[in-house]
C-alpha cells in the first residue's frame, strides 16, 4: 500500500528525505517557501500545495525537517499551519533537531487538537538519507512509533524507540556531543600531522579497524587534509546542538568541560562567517604557519 505523505520543509536534509520517498514509491506532497526546493522535488515527480493546511490535508503522514522549535511551532499552529488542515489522527514524524523540552510542548498541544507525534531526527546526513541508510531515533507513544516506520523504513537503516516524546531528541543531542567532539579530534589530529610530516591522507587506511577507528575519521581525514569544504551540513546547525546539549547539562547538572570546549570553537567559526559552510571547514581553526619541529 503506497503511504501518502507530506513534507514540510525541502532543504537540503528535507530534499533528501523526499526525493528517497519518491524513489521507494510513496505519494509525496511537499510545502517550502523557498519555491526553487519546492520545484526540484516537483521535478522528480512530488506534488506541491499552497500552504502547509492544504498539503497536510491529503496526508495520513507529515514529515518536518527544519530549523527550530520556533519554526516548527509556526509550521504546525501557525496560520495556514498543518494542524488547520491535517485530519485526525495524522500521524506527525518530526526529524528536525529541537531540544527535548520544546519537543514534549509541541507533542502535548498536537495530541490536544487531536494529532500524533513522533520525534524522530536522525544521524547520517543527506548522503544516508538518499540511500536509505540513515540512523533514526524516536520518541513517542510505542504504536506510533511503529506506524511512522511504515514511512521511515524507506530512509532508515537503523530505528529505535529510545521512549517517550522527547527521548528522541535527548539521544540526538547526546549523538550531536559525540559526532561535534569527533570532528573537533580527527581536525586537531589532521593538523599534527601535518605539521609533523607524516602523510596523513594515509591514516585513515593505516587506523582502520583499530580503536582510533570512526566513520569521522575514514570521511573527514581525508577533506580535512585536501581542504574539501563541499557541504553536507553546517557549523551553525552543530553549534544549536551543542548549545542544546549545554541547555540539558543546565537542566541535569552534568559537567561536560569537553563539549564546553568543543562549542567554543564552533561558535568563534561561526562568528567569522563560517557558520554556513561544513564541518570540514573546522580547519580554518588551525590555520597559521607550521612550526618546524623541534625548534
Amino acid at each position: 500500500m503506497t503511504n501518502r505523505v507530506t513534507l514540510i520543509g525541502a532543504g537540503a536534509m528535507g530534499g533528501a528525505i523526499g526525493t528517497r520517498l519518491l524513489e521507494t514509491g510513496n505519494t509525496l506532497t511537499v510545502f517550502d517557501l523557498d519555491k526553487a526546493k519546492v520545484q526540484e522535488l516537483v521535478d522528480k515527480g512530488a506534488k506541491t500545495a499552497p500552504s502547509a493546511a492544504e498539503a497536510a490535508s491529503v496526508s495520513d503522514y507529515v514529515i518536518l525537517s527544519l530549523n527550530s522549535p520556533k519554526i516548527v511551532r509556526m509550521a504546525i499552529f501557525g496560520t495556514g499551519g498543518v494542524a488547520q488542515g491535517a485530519r485526525p489522527g495524522t500521524l506527525i514524524i518530526d526529524m528536525s533537531s529541537i531540544d527535548p523540552e520544546a519537543t514534549k510542548a509541541l507533542a502535548s498541544d498536537a495530541a490536544e487538537k487531536g494529532l500524533r507525534w513522533v520525534d524522530s531526527p536522525l544521524s547520517g546526513g543527506a548522503p544516508k538519507a538518499l540511500v536509505g541508510q540513515l540512523t533514526l531515533i524516536a520518541g513517542g507513544n510505542e504504536q506510533d512509533v511503529a506506524d511512522a516506520y511504515r514511512v521511515l523504513q524507506h530512509v532508515s537503516s537503523n530505528y529505535t524507540h529510545m521512549g517517550p516524546s522527547g527521548a528522541g531528541q535527548t539521544t540526538k543531542l547526546i549523538n550531536q556531543v559525540l559526532c561535534g567532539l569527533n570532528f573537533l579530534a580527527v581536525a586537531e589530529a589532521t593538523q599534527l600531522a601535518l605539521d609533523a610530516g607524516v602523510d596523513a591522507a594515509k591514516i585513515p587506511q593505516a587506523l582502520k579497524g583499530g580503536r582510533a577507528d570512526s566513520a569521522i575519521l575514514q570521511e573527514y581525514m581525508p577533506r580535512f587534509v585536501a581542504r574539501d569544504y563541499r557541504r553536507t551540513g553546517r557549523i551553525d546547525n552543530m553549534v544549536k546542538d551543542l548549545n542544546g546539549a549545554q541547555d540539558l547539562a543546565r537542566l541535569t547538572n552534568t559537567a561536560m568541560p569537553l563539549t564546553a570546549t568543543c562549542a567554543e570553537v564552533h561558535r568563534m567559526l561561526a562568528a567569522a562567517g563560517l557558520g554556513g559552510e561544513d564541518q570540514a571547514a573546522l580547519m580554518e581553526f588551525f590555520k597559521g604557519p607550521n612550526k618546524d619541529i623541534g625548534q
